[in-house]
């Protein structure tokens, strides 16, 4: 008896085609991730495959399916990390360019007077609670390009640009 594949089994990978902004931390981060699946996490996998397959009955073998749906999540998540390292451009501030870039670290004053620092980076490492938006978001979007003394605004939110470092 052949069971039927879930839609949560199925491969899915990245709709998007286009480069894959990251930080040299999330490259690395990306890599380490990589790295503990290919050497720990997936050999072990297979080993479960294997040692609940000898248990007998595939369809009535609650072990072994929970086993191969785990090996098929691993082999996805290979598969999603390399297309994301395979499309991941380094985010590195080009010197001497005036204003806010993918990579800038930008303080800016409330209308109230408070100051907020944020980095820009690309959506997939974007953490407003940690000050990383994304140049994509649209406080970054509207950031871009801007130079010191420059405001933008977000809904009723004015924020003037302090320091671009």
């Amino acid at each position: 008896m052949r069971l039927p594949t879930r839609k949560s089994q199925k491969l899915k990978l990245p709709q998007d085609e286009g480069p894959l902004y990251l930080t040299k931390a999330g490259i690395e981060k990306l890599e380490r991730r990589l790295e503990r699946i290919e050497t720990t996490e997936l050999p072990q996998a297979i080993e479960d495959v294997r040692r609940t397959g000898e248990f007998g009955d595939f369809s009535e073998n609650a072990e072994y399916q929970e086993a191969k749906g785990r090996m098929r999540r691993l082999h996805n998540s290979v598969l999603v990390i390399k297309d994301k390292l395979k499309r991941a451009v380094l985010i590195e501030k080009e010197e001497g360019m005036q204003g806010v870039q993918i990579g800038s670290v930008v303080v800016l004053e409330t209308g109230d007077g408070q100051h907020k620092t944020f980095e820009i980076v690309g959506p997939s490492e974007t953490d407003p609670t940690r000050g990383r938006v994304s140049y994509k978001s649209p406080l970054g979007a509207r950031l871009i390009n801007r130079e010191v003394g420059e405001s933008v605004e977000i809904g009723l939110t004015t924020y003037a640009i302090v320091e671009i470092r």
